[in-house]
């Protein structure tokens, strides 16, 4: 693994019931990039998608600081894709994405050692969109992540959600 920026910590397992956490973490990691699939999801369908038997979410954090993540979905035949992965904003850049993406890979590969009656990995993927950041398909590469299809879909036009109202806007430097 490379190594990490100073005050970056090993990837935390997000423990069962922690969904809030989990939103959290979507919500941050995908408000500038338009992530707004499960936007309108209630708690229970969290809930019930979040604790699957082999669902995990880790977290990777800088000072204490959650900084990104990665979610991995166990599919039938031994197949784990990794759902979601990214960093918040104000991390990207700093080295923090390829550490957690070597982990949650490696995780995905041992997914079968912590699942009970679970089939050993046989396949891990994901996919990336032209959304992802400029280093994002590099990242991929250099963990062994190989193109294996390309598909053209158009999106309806939504606005970022972001964490909050004018997240990403500029911010006086001053109060």
């Amino acid at each position: 693994m490379s190594k990490a920026p100073t005050g970056t910590q090993l990837p935390s397992s997000v423990p069962s019931g922690a969904e809030q956490l989990t939103r959290f973490l979507y919500t941050a990691v995908g408000g500038d990039v338009t992530w707004t699939d499960r936007l309108g999801w209630p708690y229970a369908r969290w809930q019930a998608y979040l604790n699957r038997p082999g669902a995990e979410t880790w977290v990777a954090f800088e000072h204490g600081t959650p900084a990104g993540y990665a979610e991995l979905d166990p599919q039938p035949g031994g197949v784990v894709e990794i759902a979601y992965f990214g960093l918040i904003p104000a991390f990207r850049g700093r080295g923090i994405g390829g550490r957690l993406l070597s982990y949650a890979t490696a995780r995905a590969w041992d997914l079968a050692e912590r699942e009970p009656g679970r089939e050993p990995t046989r396949r891990v993927w994901l996919h990336t969109c032209s959304k992802d950041g400029p280093h994002a398909r590099a990242n991929y590469t250099r963990r062994g992540f190989r193109l294996f299809d390309t598909r053209v879909t158009r999106e309806p036009a939504v606005p970022a959600p972001g964490p909050w109202p004018k997240a990403f806007a500029p911010h006086p430097r001053e109060l």
